[in-house]
């Protein structure tokens, strides 16, 4: 049976464990925030299936069923697993988004590379991602795309399923016209995300980005904006705008164009930190960490996340202060990339390194300034040291959104507490009342560290609740009925296109 909403991500929505010889599917541990949130929308659609790749070996038959039904507390649907070999996992997403198109998105165009590239097999696993989406899709469905690796998936599918309606979200940062455009592969993308219906960003910049990126390079008839609200204009930071477009006209067809930030599950997330074992658990991380101010920062690793820049900071603020010395602890998690990712391991060596000057320089045998892990932790402990610690530091170079942030907020539960955000990560558009940051000054940061460690307890919590009271209005639910409110428009216009064939 065909399905009527169809994610393709290209991530499997589960994990694989082996369980007494058999491969057991369970919830994510550590989920990324995409996947939880992609999710959400199971169980408000008649019919969905996801596509996503899974490795298998090279000129032979997967060991694996290609299509599976999964039930889990999301609801049920059908899950298509793409067969991909390792070199094509390692050209497709390892060497040419990570090398060449990851650099350009997050605007670091010196770090950008096409020597190992292999664009042709780029575009093959797109085409392959699409075909496995068409045949999935109902007559009218709607084909929901998600992130850059699969630019170029809405050319094939509207080519292969004119009759579909397509959705493309783009969960990282859309750079400037004058950065994208050193993209050799520059007119096939934009003109793959002109056969979308709508093109999705989290905040109205990225949206203005792509509308300039377009204009350079193709003619545009018509765009169509509109006033951003004041909960999403902070103005006088780096990512302001005052005006959004909301649709663009190319060649006569008209492209929806929405900016609209992903939601965290709040509620979730409070009852999760106010159960009786996490709140034990709480309590003994504040027992084994007995420093006055815990400090956290978590990501993963990865140049544009800033954790170089975040950790020199921290240097100087010991440096500066000597009296914070046994009273300041900061722990970080800067999950490891996966082998095979180059373009990653330098940042990796770098962060170990830093954290080993900063403890043997600064540190004691009886205090050690940083806790630095480098593996995954399950989602509800990464909650329990949200909720331990008194300050998050979280000052990416460059981030789509950055939803650790609001996280963190929820897992406060409207306690004191105090959000250290770059200016360059989206959420800051949002979380006006967080220490906003430029983490390119380096006057900046020590000051906002300074400022967070300084604050008083009454500013902290009015500041904190805030922000919950917001993150809990514009949550995981209200980012779900706004884009279940895009796809029913192109239904219907699906619809009528079919009754007036």
């Amino acid at each position: 049976m065909a399905s009527s909403l169809v994610i393709v991500y290209h991530r499997q929505p589960y994990e694989e464990h082996v369980v007494d010889g058999k491969t057991v599917l369970r919830e994510n541990a550590s989920p990324n925030g995409i996947v939880p949130a992609l999710k959400g929308f199971i169980g408000q659609t008649e019919r969905a299936s996801w596509v996503a790749w899974k490795k298998a070996a090279a000129g032979k038959p997967p060991k694996f069923e290609r299509r599976i039904t999964v039930e889990d507390s999301y609801g049920s649907y059908e899950v298509v697993r793409l067969p991909l070999t390792s070199e094509q996992i390692g050209q497709f997403y390892h060497v040419t988004s990570k090398e060449a198109l990851w650099p350009i998105l997050n605007s670091f165009p010196s770090l950008y590379s096409t020597e190992n590239c292999d664009w042709a097999t780029f575009r093959e696993v797109n085409r392959l991602f699409a075909e496995a989406a068409c045949e999935e899709a109902a007559p009218g469905a709607v084909v929901w795309v998600h992130d850059y690796n699969l630019w170029l998936v809405p050319k094939f599918v509207r080519e292969m399923r004119p009759d579909v309606r397509i959705a493309f979200f783009h969960h990282t940062p859309f750079p400037p016209a004058d950065v994208f455009n050193i993209f050799p592969w520059r007119d096939e993308i934009i003109d793959s995300l002109l056969d979308c219906d709508v093109v999705g960003f989290h905040i109205p910049r990225y949206a203005r980005n792509f509308v300039a990126t377009v204009q350079s390079l193709r003619p545009v008839d018509d765009v169509v904006e509109r006033e951003v609200p004041d909960e999403l204009r902070a103005t006088g930071t780096a990512l302001s705008e005052p005006l959004t477009p909301v649709s663009m006209t190319c060649k006569g067809r008209t492209i929806q164009i929405d900016a609209f930030p992903i939601g965290t599950h709040a509620g979730m997330i409070r009852s999760t930190v106010q159960q009786p074992d996490k709140a034990a658990q709480v309590a003994q991380i504040r027992r084994d960490i007995p420093q006055e101010k815990i400090i956290v920062s978590v990501g993963r690793v990865d140049y544009a996340k800033g954790t170089r820049e975040m950790l020199l900071a921290y240097e100087r603020l010991l440096q500066r202060r000597p009296e914070l010395h046994g009273k300041v602890k900061l722990l970080v998690t800067a999950v490891a990339a996966a082998d095979g990712m180059r373009a990653y391991k330098k940042a990796q060596q770098y962060i170990e390194q830093l954290v080993g000057r900063i403890n043997g320089h600064i540190g004691t045998l009886s205090w050690q300034p940083i806790l630095l892990s480098t593996t995954p932790m399950p989602f509800a402990d990464t909650l329990c040291y949200f909720r331990a610690a008194d300050i998050c530091w979280i000052t990416p170079l460059r981030d789509g959104l950055n939803l650790v942030a609001k996280e963190f907020i929820a897992a406060h539960v409207n306690e004191s507490g105090v959000l250290v955000l770059s200016e360059f990560a989206g959420a800051a558009v949002e979380l006006q009342d967080a220490v906003l940051v430029n983490p390119y000054s380096l006057v900046q940061m020590d000051a906002a560290i300074d400022r967070a460690l300084d604050m008083p307890r009454e500013e902290q919590r009015a500041r904190m609740q805030r922000m919950d009271a917001l993150i809990d209005r514009y949550d995981i639910g209200h980012w779900t009925r706004h884009v279940l409110e895009i796809f029913a428009q192109l239904r219907a216009q699906s619809d009528e296109n079919r009754e007036a064939a």
